[in-house]
């Protein structure tokens, strides 16, 4: 199935433009993004303070910058019929990240298709996620879960992948709640494949498509790092983070997103909650990483059928205090590909 294209032009800001192409140039990320260009500049005051930081082998001129940002509108047009549009650090639609994060990690843009408000500080949004495999009995108690956090209002944010993302995106869906989707490649390209229906049906229900990346991987060694900075943006869009089940890191080579993604929530401080219950899990190697979380981290939040009710309003007691105690930035997104350098 192809994900259908949309029929308008991409929604863009020259600013938006301006920073996708600063970050083309060599030695230019996002902490230098956030310093620099988190108030609005001109292209000749970007130039200007290209010359002071980038390793480019020669002087950047207004003429070169030009170029490059030409080069940067035929990508998005290659990608025309797909997204909707691009948002940057600047621009007055750019969604607010949560959790306190050092500059190299904060979202400075982003590529999207479908709500984006969804995005907004004053939505509800819990990043559900767990394994690739899930038994029977994970997949109904993980429904049982999101089915509640929706129907307290929360938007549901995932990865897409097969297993427990897959569950979360169709239990939001099932329950007639808004979901959101962030992928580790461009919107023209879904991965997995096989979930582009369910692309599909996230859009045609008030959704969101959300990705950094405008190109495919060259080779697998950066798609693995796009699927860690896909982990990453799980828990910066997120008021809380809620792991199904998952396999724990071992010596035989075993790891899993999951794992990072709840990293990223805890050195965030983005609340942390596992489905786990004693009586029915504990033999289950599929909850491992539940298990490890809940022995390392006493104030993890654990959460099942019997009291789901009280932990929900706990999550949402504790998320209240934490955005009166806490600043947000203003910012979002990474790495239009170095590919038109």
């Amino acid at each position: 199935m192809c994900i259908q294209k949309s029929k308008v032009k991409i929604i863009y800001t020259e600013n938006a433009i301006n920073v996708l192409t600063a970050i083309i140039y060599k030695g230019i990320g996002r902490a230098w993004i956030v310093k620099n260009l988190t108030n609005i500049k001109s292209e000749d005051e970007i130039v200007t303070l290209l010359n002071k930081s980038s390793k480019a082998v020669h002087r950047v001129t207004l003429d070169d910058f030009n170029k490059k940002k030409n080069l940067v509108k035929k990508l998005l047009n290659k990608s025309e019929g797909f997204i909707d549009g691009v948002v940057a650090i600047g621009d007055v639609d750019f969604p607010l990240h949560r959790g306190n994060v050092k500059n190299s990690e904060k979202p400075v843009f982003l590529f999207y298709r479908g709500n984006l408000s969804l995005l907004s500080a004053s939505n509800n949004n819990i990043a559900v996620i767990g394994l690739l495999d899930p038994d029977d009995d994970i997949e109904k108690l993980e429904r049982t879960v999101v089915a509640g956090l929706v129907d307290n209002g929360a938007t549901i944010i995932s990865g897409l992948a097969f297993g427990c993302d897959t569950i979360a995106h169709r239990q939001a869906l099932d329950s007639k709640a808004h979901t959101v989707a962030i992928l580790p490649s461009p919107l023209n390209n879904i991965m997995p494949a096989k979930n582009k229906g369910l692309a599909n049906e996230i859009i045609e229900n008030d959704g969101l498509l959300i990705t950094e990346y405008l190109s495919n991987a060259k080779s697998k060694k950066e798609l693995g790092s796009r699927y860690q900075n896909r982990d990453r943006l799980q828990a910066l869009f997120s008021n809380s983070i809620l792991l199904s089940a998952s396999y724990a890191k071992n010596n035989l080579g075993n790891d899993s997103g999951s794992r990072l993604a709840m990293e990223y929530a805890l050195n965030y401080s983005i609340p942390r909650v596992v489905i786990y219950n004693p009586e029915h899990n504990s033999n289950n190697l599929k909850y491992d990483l539940n298990r490890q979380i809940i022995e390392k981290d006493p104030s993890v939040m654990i959460i099942d059928q019997y009291n789901m009710p009280s932990i929900i309003k706990k999550m949402e007691v504790l998320q209240q205090g934490y955005y009166n105690t806490n600043n947000m930035d203003f910012d979002l997104f990474e790495n239009v590909n170095k590919g038109v350098n």
